[in-house]
């Protein structure tokens, strides 16, 4: 299945990861299965991995994605989402992403590199926590 998806249930986190031409039913399937997941926290941060995808969404697809978020909301939240996407092309597309879904997200950010994606959702994770306290 072109994506899949590791929960960390203790840090509140999610890894989803996109590999070669990703459908739209495909991600929509993919927050339904999430949706039932009964591992799944009610609040995750989210590391978006696209760095294997070959297609690009477009802009309607998008629309489309984001509305299954907010159907979900009920089951679960998103805090913070680290976006990895390596051609230019994509990029642009998870700008508007992001714009898009502004509202289902605490924060986002999208990066070219998985390691780079990382250190900013743990940064994102430890400015909630210092903010908390």
């Amino acid at each position: 299945m072109p994506v899949t998806y590791k929960l960390d249930a203790d840090k509140r986190t999610i890894r989803t990861k996109g590999v070669g031409s990703v459908t739209l039913q495909e991600v929509i399937n993919h927050f339904r299965t999430l949706e039932q997941d009964s591992e799944c926290p009610d609040l995750l941060d989210v590391l978006l991995d696209l760095s294997e995808v070959e297609s690009s969404p477009e802009t309607p697809q998008i629309s489309t994605v984001v509305s299954e978020m907010k159907r979900v909301r009920g089951r679960v939240r998103f805090g913070a989402c680290a976006i990895v996407a390596n051609r230019d092309a994509l990029v642009g597309m998870m700008r508007v992403f992001e714009a898009m879904g502004e509202e289902c997200f605490r924060v986002t950010c999208t990066l070219r590199g998985v390691n780079e994606a990382e250190a900013w959702l743990v940064s994102q994770q430890s400015s909630t926590a210092t903010g908390s306290t």
